[in-house]
Order: structure tokens, then sequence, then C-alpha cells
């Protein structure tokens, strides 16, 4: 089914949660398709850990494989680890870099840090040009990035002022993100235990950020395919920006967008992109930590109903559970375990399953032993392990 341009159409949560589910490859798992295909329809992969966006992209594409996803990362080129939406750490599709990289340094500056603590504007562009030049040809460990950056500006940027998970980071560290918003920094492959940055520019030869405009309308186009339709407030609940710039952003893209009703309540699609399945949601899934599908989508509450609030929600975050999925709504959390090859993963439903939901549970555990080359067992009871943080 398609909307006409025309009119407003009126759709139901089970429509609109069965168009998510067919754009995440969540309904059928994609075929023949690359990661980075993947990784560019979900809008990104959340990657603080990084085991959970391989999985995430795993579970989308059948037979794909852990070494699969690792090759597109660090051979192919073809994903990014970078800074993305609301300043955490995602795999972005290299081919769509220089939207992300124009959008994100467009956005409004959020401050977030005390006056003495805080850089200039000016002093984040010295901070940030000195990165690139220090990238531009290596790639460099934080502390090994920090010397080049507090030898280019000089030692106001190398004060140990800001609060870490242990001790104090220097001023500089506060840019990283905006470094990598501008194009000048992606992460590079670990150095043993440790993480290294380098620039994107080395491996993608001529990339450069789109222009402002451009990008802004191109990721708000992105994000209304994976998560539409949706509202101003909902869009920067994602990205992490004011709601009264996401809204004037919106409403500068006047024929771009095409206002629906789910429910009673107004949202937005991209134009032309209005094609609903015809089936209703289906398929128990298992989603990883932070997997973009929770996190993305919303309303929270038709997503998290009832109980999946209270228990799979952290502080009405999305993402520091592992859930289960149920025709599109959470309908439970899980944990694995994982020691040598032998894989434990527990299951807590939140009602029970039939017969023929437990062969589809099944299935997953399955799937999520071959993307990661263990050997799965199944316990169906409770999880007792809290939220990541």
């Amino acid at each position: 089914m398609s909307i006409p341009t025309s009119r407003k159409a009126r759709l139901s949560w089970s429509e609109v949660s069965a168009r998510r589910l067919e754009r995440h490859a969540l309904s059928v798992p994609a075929r023949d398709v690359r990661p980075a295909d993947v990784v560019a329809v979900m809008c990104g992969a959340h990657a603080q850990v990084l085991s959970a966006a391989e999985l995430s992209i795993g579970l989308r594409i059948s037979g794909l494989t852990r070494a699969d996803v690792h090759q597109a990362l660090w051979s192919e080129r073809s994903l990014v680890k970078t800074f993305g939406p609301r300043g955490t750490v995602h795999l972005l599709p290299a081919a769509d870099l220089p939207m992300w990289t124009g959008a994100l340094s467009a956005l409004p500056s959020a401050g977030g840090h005390t006056k003495n603590v805080r850089l200039t504007p000016e002093q984040t562009d010295e901070v940030v040009a000195a990165i690139a030049v220090a990238l531009r040809d290596a790639e460099l460990t934080a502390d090994e990035l920090s010397e080049a950056v507090v030898a280019a500006t000089g030692p106001w940027a190398g004060d140990l002022v800001m609060p870490a998970f242990q001790g104090m980071w220097p001023r500089w560290r506060q840019a990283l993100a905006t470094a990598a918003n501008r194009g000048a920094l992606c992460f590079g492959p670990n150095r043993g235990r440790k993480t290294t940055y380098t620039s994107p520019q080395r491996w993608l030869p001529g990339f450069r950020p789109a222009g402002e405009a451009g990008a802004l309308a191109g990721l708000v186009r992105h994000y209304l395919h994976a998560y539409g339709p949706a509202t101003p407030a909902q869009f920067a609940r994602w990205l992490g920006t004011p709601r009264r710039w996401a809204s004037e952003l919106f409403a500068s893209l006047v024929g771009e967008l095409q206002q629906v009703e789910v429910d009673g309540d107004t949202a937005w699609l991209a134009a032309g992109d209005t094609a609903m399945p015809s089936a209703p949601p289906r398929g128990v899934r298992l989603l990883p930590y932070f997997d973009a599908y929770s996190v993305g989508c919303h309303p929270r509450e038709r997503l998290f109903p009832g109980l999946a609030a209270d228990r799979a929600l952290a502080g009405g975050q999305a993402g520091n559970f592992p859930v289960l999925l149920v025709d599109g709504t959470v309908a439970g959390v899980w944990h694995l375990r994982r020691s040598g090859r032998r894989l434990d993963i527990t299951v807590e439903p939140f009602a029970p399953l039939s017969t023929a939901r437990l062969q589809e549970l099944d299935e997953q555990v399955e799937r999520i032993g071959e993307f990661l080359g263990g050997v799965p067992r199944l316990t169906v009871g409770t999880v007792t392990v809290g939220a990541h943080a």
C-alpha cells in the first residue's frame, strides 16, 4: 500500500511496526547484500559495544559471518567506525560519510562542560586542525594523539580537567567527537587492547563533508526511511539535538516531507517514501545491546508496553538491555554468557510463548551461534544481569 501525497493518511501502530521491521531487515533477513547496505538502512549501527553492533548486522543478513563484518570495516573500508548520533560511537557506511559529517558538523553546540573546562570556539578549531594534521598519515593511540595535539596547540590543551572513567582526561579530548563530525577523525583498528584513531581521508580518497543544507535534508530522509513515521521531537531525541532546532529543520523541508496520522497523532514521512507492508508485523527476534531498532523507534510506550517499560528500559533509556522482540514489540529480555565456544543464552519472556514462538526463538539462538562461531544453549528463565552502563 502506498499513500497519495494529496491526502493525510491514517495509519495504525501495526502498519508502522510492520514497515519498520521490513526496513530494518527484521521481518525477513536480507540476502545477497553487503553489511554496509544494511547499516545504511538502519541509519547507523551503535558500536560503543562493537560485538553488539556486529551481531545487530549479522542478525539482519542471512548467512553473514562475523569475519564478513570485520572485512567490511577493516579491509574493504565500506564501513567506518566513528562518532554518530548523540555523540556515541557508530558504524556508518563509508559511502554516506560525507552526508553524516556534513550534517553532524552543522548541529547546534550542546555545551555540556563548565566554564573552567570548556574549550572556546577558537580553541576547538585549533584542536581539530591539530588532530587533522596528526592523523593525516598515521594511526595513533589516544596518548600519542594527545602528545601531538598539545605540541601543536599549547599546554592548555593538555590540562587534566575532564572527568573520565578513571581519573581525568586532558582538555582537548572534549573535541574528539567534533573532530569526527568535521571529517578529521575516525577509529582505526585496535593496537593490541588500545584504541587507535586515524583520518578517514586515508581510507576514502577524495572524501570531504557534504554541504550543510543538503546533508541535513539527506539525514532527515534517511532517518524517516528507517524510523518513520516520526516527529521532530523523536528525531531530536535520536540525534541528540534541541527539539526546537529539529522542528525548524522539519519546517524548512516543505515539499520534501509528508504528514500522516498514526492512531490520531501527527507524524512525518519523506514524500514519496510511503509504502506500507500489507502483512501485519510478525516474527521472533533477539536484538543485542543498543540495537538501532530498539533505540530509534518511537513512541517508547508502544514499543515497550507494560512490563517492558519497567524491565527493558534503564531510566527510560532504550538499548541497555538486549531485548526479545515479538511481532515488532519488546516482549522480553535476554543475556548471553560466553565461555570458549559455549554460548549460554538466557531468554526471559514477559508472557508465555506458544510452541510456534519457541521454535522461532530456537532458530534465533541457532543463528546467533552460527554468527558468533559458538555452540549455543538456550534457557528460558529469569535474566538476573542488570542494565549495561
